[in-house]
């Protein structure tokens, strides 16, 4: 742009970009980018523990299933397991059904088990645990209680 003032001609703009631009400009779309990475990998991390979540409601579903086939023992408490219990023997439904359950948890879940405890009145409360280094805490827990 030019400018005249008292015959004087005076030349106004700029030539090109200094290198202090480009640097400021490249750490800030630096920040960003690592902002976004973070942002992925939080979203993984996450996605992998509802996973496992998911997972843990389908396992309290399936042996609750197998219990309701399976009333008369489900109600007589043969299907009670505790958390670190030896494997019930597999001569009986229940003992396959729980045998099996223990199984599936311990194959679809890191660390998976459970624990299955029916009281007097037919309720159930089913629990599995898994280790979820991954996630939030290093341990989870899900518990699902209902009546036969």
């Amino acid at each position: 742009m030019l400018n005249k003032h008292k015959n004087h001609l005076f030349v106004y703009g700029q030539a090109g970009v200094s290198m202090i631009e480009v640097l400021v400009s490249i750490i800030i779309l630096s920040i960003g980018l690592l902002g976004l990475a973070g942002l992925q990998t939080a979203s993984l991390t996450q996605n992998h523990s509802a996973n496992f979540r998911s997972t843990a409601t389908v396992m309290a579903y399936s042996i609750l299933d197998s219990m309701r086939a399976n009333r008369i023992e489900a109600g007589a408490g043969s299907y009670n397991h505790a958390f670190g219990g030896s494997t019930p023997a597999s001569d009986t439904l229940s003992g396959q059904d729980v045998g099996n359950w223990l199984n599936e948890l311990a194959l679809r879940l890191p660390e998976g088990s459970g624990s299955i405890n029916v009281d007097a009145n037919n309720r159930v409360t089913v629990l599995i645990q898994w280790g979820d280094s991954r996630g939030a805490a290093a341990a989870q827990q899900f518990a699902m209680t209902t009546r036969l």
